[in-house]
């Protein structure tokens, strides 16, 4: 399986969106073939090192991973990201 993590840091001006940026990340459970299970949350505690939204998904295998990153029910949520991303950071591993 792979554990896919990205942590984001949100521009000022759509930080009042992260609630709803949260909830569109939930748009693909159970949606996306090879997406075992996603977690995403916003921050509760806004320290200087914090990010605002956590995604954490895990994959099947390798080849689930590598569809997701083309499939349909994602491209739209990643163009929102990169819109109204400041910044992110991700980590990809075996589990």
């Amino acid at each position: 399986m792979i554990r896919h993590i990205v942590l984001f840091r949100i521009k000022p001006e759509f930080k009042a969106e992260i609630p709803a940026l949260v909830q569109n990340f939930y748009t693909m459970k159970g949606r996306v073939e090879g997406l075992v299970d996603l977690e995403a949350g916003a921050d509760i505690l806004g320290s200087e090192r914090s990010y605002d939204i956590a995604l954490v998904c895990t994959f099947a295998d390798r080849a689930a991973f590598d569809a997701y990153q083309t499939h349909p029910l994602h491209q739209p949520i990643r163009k929102r990201m990169h819109e109204v991303r400041e910044s992110s950071v991700a980590c990809d591993f075996n589990v």
